[in-house]
């Protein structure tokens, strides 16, 4: 059984899930408006990427007899200053999601929830992976060149990410 304050957490954490499907759905349409339908692709994938973690949050918590409650998901952005600017905001989006993640495991240890520790455990990996990609996507534009034949190279790149999936005690 949760303690009510992991359960509020946990809950919370599953609107961040979704707050954060909904601005990556935002910046593949700003990206689809102009003509990087690589860089929009690659939002896409982040974007069910986020509603499958926000969903394995969801089901740890039916499994452990906790009553999920759904919240409004505020509305995201849906102008950046182009790709780079967009990247450069998943960045700092997924650098916020990675201190949510640490204070649920932080709280998960405190209140001595090893089961939900080991959840988090599995975040906590995820937002290394999460940060590292944008990283590695922002560090090739400007080695290339954030506009002309660079972005023409990444955006065709970016159109080769998978469909994300999660399989039991696996992955993204």
């Amino acid at each position: 059984m949760l303690s009510k304050k992991l359960e509020a957490a946990l809950n919370k954490q599953i609107n961040e899930e979704y707050y954060s499907s909904y601005i990556y759905l935002a910046m593949a349409a700003y990206l689809e408006d102009a003509n990087l339908d690589g860089c929009a692709h690659w939002m896409r994938m982040q974007a069910q990427e986020e509603h499958l973690h926000a969903m394995k949050i969801f089901d740890y918590m039916i499994e452990r007899g906790a009553r999920v409650e759904l919240f409004a998901v505020n509305a995201p952005p849906k102008e950046w200053d182009g790709a780079v600017a967009a990247f450069e905001a998943a960045l700092e989006h997924e650098q916020y999601m990675t201190g949510n993640i640490n204070a649920l495991a932080e709280l998960a240890i405190t209140e001595k929830d090893y089961a939900t520790n080991n959840l988090m455990q599995w975040y906590v990996t995820e937002q290394v992976e999460e940060e590292s990609q944008v990283e590695d996507i922002l560090k090739k534009l400007a080695m290339m060149g954030a506009d002309g034949p660079g972005l023409f190279l990444m955006d065709r790149e970016l159109m080769n990410r998978p469909v994300p999936s999660i399989v039991a005690g696996g992955g993204a």
